[in-house]
């Protein structure tokens, strides 16, 4: 049965790639087997990343801003011409920004929207060629969007108002997508993580209070928890699953 979960030799991409969630998960398809293309927009951070992640398979790094349809478009021509096909997109990169709804910046809300759903939008669409080229292999290609339990319950405590309109968004853009590219041998799903740790969540983590211990699991999410759930949805234990999102989060959405 171990074959149900092989990812060998697929072609990846996971933007956002240099750091957080997006760098676990490189992790664990590098460790799988994979070969994996990091992006991100410093480049000193991401090549860090790719020598660091370069021990445990291929990892290449390809600096670019997707934050604009510019850098979209310039990724993608870039990927297309290093491979003849995609079998994986992970859209993880993102963007947060708090501030009371008073005060709350049109700048702040524009960032938010236009890396946490523009940006998956265009990318999967300029790399449709690229994944329908894979899914014609036999094998369906994957595209797996970083969501938010922020997207799915509403912390009080958090003033991120953009960033979390901008997850419900990119689950309900998952359903959508998915239905829209099924007879293209593309599976679309979403991931809604929890409490991580990454440069968004650092300063909850560095109050010193244990955090996890209010989940319902006594612990923050880690490597193994997003790379495996990354894993499964590109693998074949889940060929008959997509529009999904999947709540990462220890138990937590049990208690709001």
């Amino acid at each position: 049965m171990q074959e149900l979960f092989d990812v060998q030799g697929r072609v990846v991409v996971v933007t956002g790639g240099s750091r957080g969630i997006g760098a676990m998960i490189a992790q664990g398809f590098l460790e799988s087997g994979a070969r994996v293309y990091i992006t991100a927009r410093k480049a000193e951070e991401l090549q860090e990343t790719r020598e660091r992640l370069s021990a445990f398979g291929e990892c290449v790094a390809i600096v670019s801003d997707l934050s604009t349809l510019a850098g979209v478009e310039a990724f993608a021509a870039d990927l297309a011409e290093r491979e003849s096909g995609l079998d994986i997109l992970v859209n993880n990169a993102g963007a947060t920004w708090g501030a009371p709804v008073e005060s709350f910046p049109e700048a702040g809300w524009d960032k938010t929207m236009n890396l946490n759903v523009k940006a998956p939008f265009f990318l999967t669409q300029r790399l449709l060629p690229l994944l329908r080229a894979a899914a014609g292999t036999g094998r369906r290609s994957r595209v797996i969007n970083i969501g938010s339990v922020n997207g799915l319950a509403i912390d009080r405590e958090m003033q991120n108002f953009a960033y979390s309109a901008s997850k419900a968004a990119i689950h309900h853009l998952t359903r959508h997508l998915a239905l829209e590219l099924a007879e293209s041998g593309i599976n679309v799903n979403a991931i809604a993580p929890g409490l991580f740790p990454s440069q968004m969540t650092a300063y909850m983590l560095e109050s010193g209070e244990d955090l996890g211990a209010h989940f319902p699991i006594h612990r923050v999410g880690n490597m193994e928890d997003a790379a495996g759930t990354a894993i499964f949805l590109s693998s074949r234990a889940s060929e008959w699953m997509t529009g999904q999102v999947l709540a990462l989060d220890g138990g937590a959405l049990l208690q709001a």
